[in-house]
């Protein structure tokens, strides 16, 4: 009589030969496809996860203290180079400057006035040249005559005292002639001193009025009417959106293959189905523990390896002002460096 146990335990060893044999055949072709891509792509790609958004933001603050008369944008608002954020209270500034138009009005005229005085005192030394020359040619023509007696003693030093009175009174012109010339020359010094005055508090006016440097949205604002805020003070940001980067912290053991141009695929924690493109833009000069507030001292006591990290920029591609990624979201970039080594 035939054994039923064992025509019935073939079947089963015939059916988990084909399944051990199917499994094997995926393993297979599972180990071949991953090791193409492996040798193809995957060996090729540098990944990391310590990377985030960046831009380089506009911090606005004021250049002079005054208290906030008005506020002209509002939170996340997009703003254009030029707008006008934030205007300060400016009376005191008008009137400084109010007061320095007026101060140089002054200088001007007493520049005016050292400037008349200095040609009525040319004038008077010419004058006083000549009366000093015709004196002294009088004195030498009646000298030889009061020698031979044809001229009175008194007579000559009538003439002599002429000649000295004239001599002093040049003198005198050309002391007050150098007096006036270092007069205008007072006056011209304070006339820049004016002007100076005039052109810091013009500069101090128009900082009353705070504008955009750069095209950007609106953030941090923090700043109110009323407020009284001081040179320095943090008023609000304004940020690139159609300008944000990458910094992609790398393993030391992972840049050797790195090189500016490269193309890299981002993906967003945020956005979790979408995959955005960039390009290595450049490679920081150093670790960042070398710029660290505290740099490691590794000359001194026991040593440890530790993998240092490099910054890598990663500029985006297509990303412009209505883009929803913004500056410190978390992001996982993976560089392409094929073509830098077989």
């Amino acid at each position: 009589m035939p054994d039923v146990r064992t025509d019935a335990a073939q079947p089963r060893a015939s059916r988990r030969t084909r399944t051990l044999f199917v499994l094997a055949a995926a393993a297979t072709a599972a180990a071949v496809t991953w090791g193409g891509w492996w040798t193809v792509y995957g060996r090729f790609q540098e990944n990391t996860e310590d990377a985030y958004i960046k831009a380089d933001s506009m911090t606005v603050s004021p250049k002079v203290g005054g208290y906030v008369e008005a506020v002209y944008v509002q939170d996340n608002q997009w703003v254009k180079k030029g707008t006008p954020l934030v205007r300060l209270d400016n009376r005191q500034y008008q009137a400084a400057q109010d007061k320095a138009d007026a101060t140089i009005a002054a200088s001007k005229a007493d520049v005016d006035r050292a400037q008349a005085d200095i040609e009525a005192q040319q004038a008077q030394l010419a004058a006083a040249r000549v009366n000093a020359a015709h004196a002294a040619d009088e004195w030498k023509r009646y000298a030889p005559l009061a020698v031979s007696g044809a001229a009175t003693d008194e007579k000559l030093a009538e003439l002599k005292n002429s000649r000295d009175q004239t001599a002093a009174d040049v003198l005198a012109a050309q002391g007050r002639l150098a007096s006036s010339q270092a007069q205008i020359i007072a006056s011209r010094a304070q006339l820049k001193v004016a002007q100076a005055d005039m052109r810091r508090s013009k500069l101090d006016l128009g900082d009353t009025v705070l504008y955009s440097a750069m095209d950007g949205k609106i953030g941090d604002r923090g700043v109110r009417v009323g407020q009284l805020v001081q040179p320095g003070t943090r008023l609000m940001t304004v940020v690139p959106m159609d300008r944000l980067y990458i910094v992609a912290n790398f393993k030391e053991t992972q840049i050797g293959r790195m090189r500016i141009g490269q193309p890299v695929r981002i993906r967003v924690d945020a956005l979790s189905d979408s995959i955005i493109h960039g390009r290595v833009d450049s490679f920081s000069p150093g670790t960042g523990s070398e710029f660290a507030l505290l740099p490691p001292e590794n000359a001194t006591g026991n040593f440890t390896k530790i993998v240092q990290r490099v910054p890598v920029r990663i500029r985006l591609e297509g990303v412009g002002r209505d883009t929803p990624l913004m500056p410190g979201l978390s992001v996982t970039v993976e560089v392409d460096t094929r073509g830098t080594q077989s």
